[in-house]
C-alpha cells in the first residue's frame, strides 16, 4: 500500500540524492510503481510534497542533534560531535538539494526551518548557556549573538563556492574558522577541555 509516509520517505531520498530540480512527480511515481493520482491524493503539487519532505528532514536532524547533546558530557564534546554529524550530512546530501530549493522555491527553506522551531539556533543558545553554567565559556557571553554567529560559520564551512573543496578541506576550514572562534569563547577550563577533545573537530568521513 502506498501511504503518505512512504511517498514522503521515497521523495525525500530522491531529492537528497539527486537534487530537487531533476526529480519530477513522474520520477517519484516510477520509483513507487504507482500512479500520479496516488501522489495527488495526498499532495496538491510538487511544492507541497517538498514542504512535507523538508519537515521530515528537519525533524530528523533536530532529533539527531538532541540525542548528541543529551549523551555528551560537556559542551565541547557536544559541539565536536555535532560538527562531525554536520560534515557527514554534507557528504550524504547532494549540494543541489539545498541550492535548488533556494533558487526554485524562494523562502521555502527558511519557512520550513521556522516551522520546526528554529531548532539549530535554539540548540546553540542552550549549548552556550550550558557552557557558561559549567564555567567552560565566559559568563559575559551574549548567547543570542553566539548562536547566530556559529550558525553563520557552519554555513560557511559548507559553502563550496566560497571555499572550493579542491582547495579547502573540511578539516582546514574547521581549524581555520570554528576552532579559533571557540577558543575565544572559552575560559581557561574550557581551553583545557578543547585541547583534550580537539580530535572531535577533525573530520571523520
Amino acid at each position: 500500500m502506498i501511504t503518505k509516509e512512504l511517498i514522503i520517505d521515497t521523495a525525500t531520498k530522491l531529492f537528497i540524492q539527486n537534487g530537487v530540480k531533476s526529480i519530477t512527480i513522474d520520477r517519484i511515481v516510477k520509483e513507487l510503481h504507482t500512479s500520479k493520482r496516488t501522489i495527488y491524493l495526498h499532495f496538491e503539487d510538487k511544492t507541497a510534497l517538498l514542504k512535507a519532505c523538508l519537515h521530515v528532514y528537519n525533524t530528523k536532524v533536530r532529533t539527531e542533534n538532541e540525542e548528541i547533546i543529551e549523551s555528551s558530557k560537556n559542551v565541547i564534546e557536544a559541539m565536536g560531535h555535532l560538527h562531525q554529524m554536520i560534515v557527514r550530512r554534507s557528504h550524504q546530501v547532494n549540494p543541489n538539494f539545498f541550492s535548488d530549493i533556494i533558487y526554485y522555491y524562494p523562502g521555502l527553506l527558511h519557512q520550513s526551518y521556522q516551522d520546526t522551531g528554529n531548532f539549530a539556533h535554539q540548540e546553540l543558545i542552550e549549548l552556550s548557556q550550558w557552557g557558561i553554567e559549567d564555567g567552560i565559556f565566559h559568563e559575559d557571553l551574549d548567547v543570542e549573538v553566539v548562536g547566530k554567529t556559529v550558525l553563520t560559520m557552519l554555513k560557511m564551512l559548507k559553502d563550496n563556492q566560497l571555499f572550493p573543496v579542491t582547495e579547502f578541506s573540511k578539516e582546514r576550514l574547521t581549524f581555520g574558522i570554528l576552532v579559533p572562534y571557540l577558543k575565544g569563547l572559552c575560559t581557561s577550563k574550557g581551553m583545557k577541555l578543547l585541547q583534550i577533545q580537539e580530535e572531535l573537530f577533525r573530520v571523520a568521513i
